[in-house]
């Protein structure tokens, strides 16, 4: 694989010491992506590469930190914990990886990856707040100015560290589905051992493509090890940016990072809705999800936790589940149904009905079933006609406004059965339409003959 890591102008912070060695760091870093593929001395080469890397890094710690205090930076404590962390438990960590495994061409994968990931997040973060450029703290805000501030300051980093407009369409993200996602768990506590603080992140795969792997000139579409570890680091420094905009916080550190499956990531949305769950989009690239859960303490089983000199192996564990997970999900061939209603008693029990030969997604309003659709396309839609704020006829048509969802299948279901009724949910040409009140195996008959008869259209009466 020939990745190199690109130097690009925006990394650039103005003050000549600090730019001149970044770019000296980056280069050692692509000296190492090179003496990887060559297999004469291979394991040697490494090692002496990695060891002249630790002593420019430790190096420019050092020259970073006395430039901030000779300018009186009032962030250099933090900067200088950033720092201390990064030499004394995370190149420790994987420098012990490295000897265990042999310098196996995984493991140096993974050392790379993570230092790649590092300096991206670092260097486009805390680094560009040296020259001033920081958001102020926010204090004593209300809940909803809150989110609003977090949503700015999202979008400014989307935008700082890879160029990309991004925009919230969601302000109540509720878990939903993306088609292929990759979810990442990080709990941050204090010291003391308090109630801890958790931010999920979930990004579409393109996205992470488009984004990080771009950034280490990832060749390949596809995820592997040191695209999920970039992203593993990335993702840590933007949280921990994020993280340090909210009141109360400040104390907080990385206990815990997990890789989960969809099912994981949704058993959290199940127990308790995060205090902050936003989605957005950043046009063709993708989309991502950013939550926050109030401090409390999760049900064991959630995922495996990422112990630093055991992360390539957990990665690697992950990457495979995650690949027969998808080719699980390819083999079933079983179609996807999204049931909207605002009745979660509907909901849930046409979820049980159908969900042995259907992959069943849920939606509460008109508004929830458009952001579903978005994220992870179903095959047909079951939609209640008779909703509050967003009826089924207006979210019907929302559909057929966006040319790519005009060909999915809508189904109708309703309560009612009187001709009016009938006659006007017809009028709207929908696939069908199903009474509520029908037994839940004549339903399921339905649903059955429509996909044995159709294809993608066509008309299911009650």
């Amino acid at each position: 694989m020939d990745t190199q890591f690109e130097w690009r102008d925006e990394y650039n912070l103005g003050v000549d010491i600090i730019d001149k060695e970044h770019q000296r760091i980056f280069k050692i870093i692509n000296k190492l992506f090179s003496f990887r593929e060559e297999e004469k001395d291979s394991q040697w080469t490494c090692q002496e590469g990695i060891k002249y890397f630790r002593g420019h890094a430790v190096k420019h710690f050092a020259d970073e930190e006395s430039y901030m205090a000779s300018i009186g930076y009032e962030g250099l404590e933090q900067h200088r914990r950033i720092h201390r962390d990064f030499k004394e438990n995370t190149l420790p960590a994987l420098e012990q990886e490295l000897e265990q495994a042999g310098y196996s061409p995984d493991s140096v994968d993974h050392f790379l990856g993570v230092c790649a990931g590092w300096l991206i997040g670092h260097t486009l973060t805390e680094d560009q707040a040296i020259t001033g450029e920081r958001m102020s703290t926010w204090e004593h805000l209300l809940p909803s100015e809150e989110i609003a501030a977090v949503k700015k300051v999202i979008t400014q980093m989307v935008f700082d560290m890879f160029h990309l407009e991004s925009q919230a369409i969601s302000d109540v993200y509720g878990g939903e589905k993306f088609g292929k996602g990759v979810y990442y768990r990080l709990v941050y506590g204090t010291h003391q051992g308090e109630k801890k603080q958790e931010v999920i992140m979930a990004f579409e795969e393109k996205l992470l493509v488009n984004t990080v792997g771009k950034i280490i000139g990832l060749q390949t579409n596809k995820l592997d090890s040191m695209l999920i570890n970039a992203t593993r680091y990335t993702a840590q420094q933007f949280v921990g940016r994020v993280m340090k905009h909210l009141p109360d916080v400040k104390a907080y550190a990385l206990k815990e990072e997990q890789l989960l499956s969809y099912e994981q990531f949704q058993k959290v949305f199940e127990r308790e809705k995060p205090q902050i769950s936003l989605l957005f989009n950043t046009g063709g690239a993708g989309y991502f999800a950013y939550c926050a859960i109030a401090p409390h303490i999760l049900e064991e089983g959630v995922g495996t936790p990422i112990e630093e000199n055991k992360a390539a192996a957990e990665v690697e564990k992950y990457l495979m589940q995650r690949e027969e997970e998808l080719r699980q999900e390819e083999a079933s061939h079983k179609p996807k149904v999204l049931v909207v209603d605002d009745s979660l008693t509907v909901r849930q029990s046409i979820k049980k009905l159908l969900e042995t030969d259907y992959d069943v997604a849920l939606a509460e309003s008109g508004v929830a079933a458009i952001r579903t659709i978005t994220l992870n396309r179903p095959d047909l839609v079951l939609l209640d006609y008779e909703m509050p704020i967003v009826n089924g006829k207006q979210t019907l048509e929302m559909l057929r406004s966006e040319p790519e969802f005009t060909k999915i299948p809508v189904i109708f279901l309703t309560g009612r059965d009187d001709p009016d009724i009938v006659r006007e949910l017809l009028s709207l040409k929908p696939a069908g339409y199903l009474l509520k009140y029908l037994k839940p195996e004549d339903i399921k008959a339905k649903i059955d003959a429509f996909w044995q008869k159709h294809s993608g259209s066509g008309q299911v009466s009650s």
